[in-house]
């Protein structure tokens, strides 16, 4: 059974950094991307960034290009999110989810964590 578990959120000032990681494990093939979401109060679920966690291959939303990066340790099976630059804008519950494909959209994800709370403050 796959289990996500995120960690790492916190309140911060606008232009903090902070480091959100996503524990997993029970991963098998469909499972080969991992990616993280967020959800603002209000809104939609929004796709962050995405890794395939073969060939470590990233992809981003627009929000999220020059400011977050995705990494992953296999060793720990465990991927990050990096950000930087916070915003306002950013205060959201992280999600990270897991998936066969390298999607962006939630629609398509099996496996989810509970999520972790960021907020930015102005």
């Amino acid at each position: 059974q796959v289990q996500l578990v995120e960690s790492g959120g916190d309140s911060v000032q606008a232009g903090g950094s902070l480091r959100l990681s996503c524990a997993g494990s029970g991963f098998t093939s469909s499972t080969v991307c991992r990616a993280w979401f967020r959800r603002a109060p209000g809104k939609e679920r929004e796709g962050i960034a995405v890794i395939h966690t073969g060939s470590g291959s990233p992809t981003y939303a627009d929000s999220a290009k020059g400011r977050f990066t995705i990494s992953q340790d296999n060793a720990k099976n465990t991927v990050y999110l990096q950000m930087n630059s916070l915003e306002p804008e950013d205060t959201a519950m992280y999600y990270c989810a897991a998936n066969r494909w390298c999607t962006l959209r939630p629609e398509f994800y099996d496996y989810w964590g509970q999520g972790t709370q960021v907020a930015v403050s102005s």
